[in-house]
């Protein structure tokens, strides 16, 4: 399995030595944990946004009508010829 070495200031790493002590765990576990858990929370946003922008797009008319004053002017209006 591929590595990462990771650089720590002291304070950090002692702060890891705690975590990991009250955890009962490994310091290693305890970073590869953290990073895991930040990787699903990165997919997760990736894929409520693009579920949030395929409903916008399915419903545009609709927040169109119901937000008359947030839509774009269209093309070529307001624009000094």
């Amino acid at each position: 399995m591929p590595a990462l070495n990771v650089e720590f200031s002291e304070r950090e790493l002692e702060d890891l030595r705690q975590i990991a002590k009250e955890r009962g765990t490994s310091m290693k576990a305890l970073v590869r944990e953290a990073a895991a858990a930040d990787i699903a929370r990165h997919r997760a946003l990736k894929e409520g946004a693009e579920a949030f922008r395929r409903f916008f797009a399915a419903h545009a008319a609709e927040f169109a009508a119901a937000f008359p004053d947030d839509e774009p002017p269209a093309k070529g209006v307001g624009r000094a010829a």
